[in-house]
């Protein structure tokens, strides 16, 4: 038996991974990885880079990607809760700019696989959280683009009632809407 539940999503390629969590009254213990079992799943992904951040609640981080060098990222909560999403790119595909989102959190302990060709982002629902993710291809500042959070033509459902100001970067703020921006997804 497999250590992890592959999830598909509607959107061909996006998965929610389930791991299976072995606990006691010490604590527990999980893999977070494993590739033959991903490869096994259809995620036949090599990851090359590692990244971790803090954030309060409210913060919004995203959408974003890579033109050029797009990243598939495996994403995960070690601690606080998240909303995280996905959004289709991919112009030959039947779910272009459409979106799946999950919460993340370390209580729930699931994983979210966002595959190459998606933008991605998150929105911080706990006071605090810790957000880890693996990427298929090395992080190139100049190669980044995204599209604006709250694109009306998307329309992502982000569960922010409960938060009284959305905190945005610099950067996220001067984004553009996915009808401005040009992408060669396919």
């Amino acid at each position: 038996m497999g250590k992890f539940k592959f999830l598909k999503t509607f959107i061909e390629g996006v998965y929610v991974i389930e791991p299976t969590v072995f606990g006691d009254e010490r604590g527990y213990f999980m893999e977070t990885y494993h590739a033959k079992e991903f490869e096994d799943a259809g995620i036949a992904a090599t990851f090359v880079q590692d990244n971790q951040s803090k954030s309060q609640k409210g913060v919004l981080r995203g959408l974003h990607f890579q033109y050029t060098h797009p990243q598939g990222k495996l994403v995960r909560v070690i601690k606080g809760e998240v909303f995280d999403v996905a959004v289709d790119l991919r112009k030959n595909s039947s779910t272009y700019g459409k979106w799946t989102g999950i919460i993340l959190s370390d209580k729930n302990k699931k994983q979210f696989y966002i595959p190459e060709g998606f933008a991605h982002g998150f929105v911080v629902l706990s006071d605090e959280a810790e957000f880890t993710y693996k990427c298929t291809n090395f992080y190139d500042a100049d190669d980044e683009g995204g599209i604006l959070w709250n694109d009306p033509d998307i329309d992502i459902e982000w569960p922010v009632e409960d938060i009284n100001e959305i905190m945005l970067s610099d950067k996220d703020k001067q984004l553009k809407t996915l009808k401005e921006t040009i992408t060669d997804f396919k």
